[in-house]
C-alpha cells in the first residue's frame, strides 16, 4: 500500500513538472530569437472597394544588422491569396523591397500592392492576408508574421431598392473624384495664354510696356498715326519719320543703302525705304518726283509701323 502511495505521489510531480519544463523551453527558445519590429501602413479607408482597385500597404521590419531577409521568402506577384483552399479574389499586384541600415540595425521597407478581382450584390468582407518572412544569420533562419489586415468589398452596382437615409454610413467617408488633370490642364492652358497675350501685347503695344518696345519708330508710329490726311499732315508724318531714323542710325542718313549699312534689320525693307525717299524728295524739293505712292498718307502709317516691328526684332 504504502508503495502504491509513492507510485502516484510520483506520478502528479512529473505530471506537474512537465508543462513548467515544456513552457521554460518555449520561453528560452523565443528568448533566442531576435526581435523583429514590425510596422504596417495600412490604406487610409477600409471600406468602398470595387472590383479592380488597387491596395497598397507598407511594412516595415528592423532586425538586427546580424540578420537577412531572404529575398527568396517575399511575396511573389501574380499569386493569389487563398483562405482554407479556397482563392479569396485577391492577387498580389507588385512587390517592391528597400533596404537601409540606421543604429546597428537593418530597416527593410516592403511595398505590397493587392488588386481586388472578385465582387458581390452586397458588400462583403475580405482581408489582406498575412504574409510570413524569413530572415537568417548568425548560424539561424526563423520567420515572421505580417498580419492581415480586414476591408469590405462594395459591389459595382445597387441590387435592389437602397434607403439613402440608411445607407449613410460614417465609416465609409466621402469618395472624392481627383481634380489633379484638370487642375494641370488649366494651369498648362493659363500658361499659354499669358504668353499669347504677353506676345499680341509685344507686336500690337505701341506704349513702352517691354523692353525695345519704346524705341525712335515706335514713338514715331504713334504720332504719325494722329496726323491728318492734308499736305501739313503728310510733311508732319515723313518729318517724324526722317528723324526716327536718325535716332535709330545715329547720324543723318539720304538712302536706303546708307540706312543697310548701318542697320543691316531693314534690309527686308529696302525697296520701301528708297521710296519713302523719293517721297520726301517730291514734297519738300521736287514734286515731279517719280515712283511716289498715289494715296501717301495710309502707306506712311503701314511704313513706319513696319519699322516698328524692325526695330522690336520682327521680321
Amino acid at each position: 500500500m504504502l508503495g502504491y502511495h509513492r507510485l502516484n505521489i510520483l506520478l502528479l510531480v512529473l505530471c506537474l513538472a512537465s508543462p513548467l519544463a515544456w513552457s521554460a523551453d518555449e520561453t528560452g527558445k523565443a528568448a533566442e530569437l531576435p526581435p523583429v519590429t514590425i510596422t504596417a501602413n495600412n490604406p487610409a479607408r477600409e471600406v468602398g472597394y470595387h472590383i479592380g482597385d488597387i491596395l497598397t500597404r507598407t511594412v516595415t521590419l528592423k532586425v538586427s544588422d546580424q540578420y537577412q531577409i531572404l529575398p527568396t521568402s517575399l511575396p511573389i506577384p501574380g499569386n493569389q491569396k487563398r483562405y482554407r483552399n479556397k482563392e479569396q479574389g485577391i492577387e498580389i499586384y507588385a512587390s517592391k523591397l528597400s533596404e537601409s541600415h540606421r543604429d546597428g540595425q537593418n530597416i527593410y521597407t516592403l511595398e505590397l500592392s493587392y488588386q481586388v478581382f472578385t465582387s458581390s450584390i452586397v458588400a462583403k468582407p475580405a482581408a489582406l492576408p498575412p504574409e510570413f518572412v524569413k530572415f537568417s544569420g548568425n548560424g539561424k533562419q526563423f520567420q515572421v508574421r505580417i498580419p492581415s489586415w480586414n476591408f469590405r468589398i462594395s459591389p459595382l452596382a445597387v441590387y435592389g431598392s437602397v434607403n439613402v437615409s440608411k445607407d449613410m454610413s460614417p465609416l465609409r467617408g466621402p469618395l472624392l473624384i481627383s481634380a489633379d488633370k484638370h487642375r494641370q490642364t488649366m494651369v498648362a492652358a493659363l500658361a499659354i495664354l499669358s504668353l499669347s497675350l504677353l506676345g499680341l501685347l509685344y507686336i500690337l503695344g505701341n506704349r513702352a510696356w517691354l523692353p525695345r518696345m519704346g524705341g525712335p519708330f515706335a514713338r514715331a508710329y504713334r504720332e504719325v498715326r494722329k496726323t491728318s490726311a492734308d499736305n501739313t499732315g503728310l510733311e508732319t508724318a515723313i518729318s517724324r519719320l526722317h528723324q526716327a531714323f536718325k535716332q535709330s542710325c545715329g547720324q543723318s542718313v539720304f538712302s536706303a543703302d546708307e540706312i543697310i549699312q548701318l542697320k543691316p534689320a531693314f534690309t527686308p525693307l529696302k525697296d520701301d525705304i528708297e521710296r519713302f525717299f523719293r517721297l520726301s524728295r517730291a514734297v519738300f524739293f521736287d514734286s515731279a518726283e517719280q515712283g511716289t505712292p498715289d494715296n501717301p498718307n495710309p502707306w506712311l502709317r503701314q511704313f513706319s509701323r513696319r519699322c516698328r516691328d524692325i526695330e522690336r526684332g520682327m521680321k
